[in-house]
């Protein structure tokens, strides 16, 4: 079972920038992704982003060009950096692992963090 250990979430304005980070336990990199989705109150879930084993990346069109996924296999740890925040990026993100159909929806994503809050609001 893996575990997170999730930060990053926060209150920024419009055009402001966060950095989400994601340590998991108990994962070992391969082929599988680890990444993340968000939810909005009402709205579907999303997959955001993941990066998998081969330094492999996902990004939905929502946040291509803006959100960038990174990681420090030394520190075990994976960083979603996220520029130019929009009205339509709030959300709690979950810091997943899974395959990475996960991501497009086609199954589920096999691991969860608790997720972080981000904010966007002037």
């Amino acid at each position: 079972q893996v575990q997170f250990v999730e930060s990053g979430g926060g209150l920024v304005q419009p055009g402001g920038s966060l950095r989400l980070s994601c340590t998991p336990s108990g994962f070992t990199w391969g082929p599988y992704c680890i990444g993340w989705f968000r939810q909005a109150p009402g709205k579907e879930r999303e997959g955001v982003s993941c990066i998998n084993g081969e330094g492999n990346t996902y990004y939905a069109d929502s946040v291509k060009g803006r959100f960038t996924i990174s990681r420090d296999i030394a520190e075990n740890t994976v960083y979603l950096q996220m520029d130019n925040l929009k009205p339509e990026d709030p959300a709690v993100y979950y810091c997943a692992t899974g395959d990475g159909g996960a991501w497009l929806g086609y199954v589920e994503a096999d691991n969860w963090g608790q997720g972080t809050q981000v904010t966007v609001s002037s």
